[in-house]
């Protein structure tokens, strides 16, 4: 009951994250179409500056950040370091935390992962300038196919949200992968050493007790503008902050409600006329509280709980307003081209087959069982979910054609919102279907 609960509340806010990520890439489209666009694209190459005397933060390689590339390689940082610290809770207590948990949604994200890039490289072989969005339509927005699964209400079994969310979050991993090893530049190895020895220095001092989180956010700046500065991508720095902050709470739950009990029973309780100012004694007594409170919660599950809101609310929307901004007509060329199939067919047609059919396999020869609540029928809705790229998808498609190949990577752009759009419609209506009309006991 706990978990369901939990799950919920997720699927509510997953709801009005999703809604909105949906609204803001519709305005981008329609304000890049319209008498706006130049606006628009002003917007997008506007160049920003933090500066500390001569030395700008927003920079690389002596080249201020566009709002664009601010966006995409800072403020989608925090959005890979939520990743970051979602994972390490699912591998360490979560749906990944064993091989019998993680098996076969390990299998299922790995054929949702091969079969899309098959058929991207069928339609564009990778010797082709196309050949470089080969890894977009590998991902699944862990968000955005939650919220539509969350349309459903309690007609979806609780196991079906857990393999789409364990499925998802081993996409994840695979994009970042992808992202660090496929989409890094020259590498400059001292800018790299020192984020190492930094994220070495957080990992022992975090160890030692380091409960702050604004010590984590000033180190990972830091760390994020060496990354920056590095080659490798930045957004990787992210990822690595989230595995060294601490996933451990300082102080036991059963200890912590033992000394507060201890504390509220000899607390100082004064006359209700003196009451308005608290004593001396009593405002150190509900500081001890304060800090026992702050210490039984992780850095790693407070992080997490505290960077939901500005993910989804902020940093996916905006993300979601400057990279959505499709040009059907004009400059950008032809919308529909090779890589727009591509990209749609291995969304919507690679993620189905490859979730569906690896999934399959590992029940049919028993390397795992068919998690209970799941059935052949309702897999096969929440396998068209799995299309939905959105995020990540976007990410690698601007990172496989950024400015240089503007014609691609607006194809690229309409395959991933046709793509998801299909993937999302189709899965919601197959599962709407096959799902009971009342929500099982």
């Amino acid at each position: 009951m706990t978990i369901f609960r939990s799950l919920r509340h997720i699927s509510s806010l997953n709801i009005l994250a999703s809604l909105l990520l949906f609204l803001t890439a519709i305005a981008a489209a329609i304000i890049a179409n319209s008498p706006l666009a130049p606006a628009y694209q002003e917007f997008l190459s506007h160049e920003l500056h933090l500066r500390i005397g001569s030395f700008n933060l927003l920079s690389h390689g002596g080249h201020n950040l566009t709002m664009l590339e601010f966006i995409n390689d800072g403020l989608m940082t925090i959005f890979f370091l939520l990743v970051g610290l979602e994972i390490k809770r699912e591998v360490l207590v979560g749906e990944l935390s064993s091989f019998r948990k993680a098996i076969l949604p390990f299998i299922a994200a790995c054929g949702g992962m091969i079969i899309p890039v098959l058929i991207y490289s069928f339609v564009c072989p990778p010797s082709t300038e196309a050949g470089a969005g080969l890894a977009i339509p590998m991902a699944t927005d862990i968000a955005f196919s939650l919220g539509v699964l969350s349309l459903l209400g309690k007609r979806v079994p609780v196991a079906l949200k857990i393999f789409l969310t364990a499925f998802a979050v081993v996409d994840d991993i695979g994009g970042i992968l992808v992202i660090a090893i496929f989409y890094s530049g020259h590498v400059a190895y001292g800018y790299l050493i020192a984020a190492g020895i930094l994220l070495l220095c957080v990992w022992a001092i975090g160890k030692y007790g380091a409960n702050n989180k604004l010590f984590y956010m000033i180190f990972g700046v830091i760390i994020w503008y060496l990354f920056l500065q590095s080659g490798i991508h930045s957004t990787i720095a992210g990822v690595l902050l989230a595995f060294v902050i601490p996933a451990k709470p300082q102080l036991n739950v059963g200890k912590y409600v033992a000394r507060m009990r201890r504390v509220l029973q000899d607390f100082p309780v004064l006359p209700e006329k003196e009451s308005i100012i608290l004593t001396n004694e009593q405002i150190a007594q509900l500081k001890r509280l304060e800090s026992a409170s702050d210490r039984v919660i992780s850095p790693l599950q407070s992080l997490e709980d505290n960077l939901h809101g500005l993910v989804n609310y902020i940093i996916l929307p905006l993300f979601a307003f400057v990279n959505a901004g499709v040009v059907f007509s004009g400059g950008d060329g032809e919308v529909i081209g090779a890589v727009t199939i591509a990209v749609a067919l291995g969304l919507l047609i690679g993620k189905f087959f490859g979730i569906y059919l690896f999934t399959w396999g590992a029940i049919r020869f028993k390397i795992a069982p068919m998690p209970t609540g799941m059935s052949w029928k309702n897999l096969s809705g929440i396998c068209l979910l799995g299309g939905i790229g959105f995020t990540v998808s976007l990410f690698i498609a601007n990172l496989s054609f950024g400015s240089s190949n503007p014609e691609l990577l607006n194809q690229a752009k309409f395959g991933v919102l046709s793509g998801t759009a299909l993937a999302g419609i189709l899965g919601f209506i197959v599962l709407s279907l096959v799902l009971p009309k009342k929500a099982s006991a």
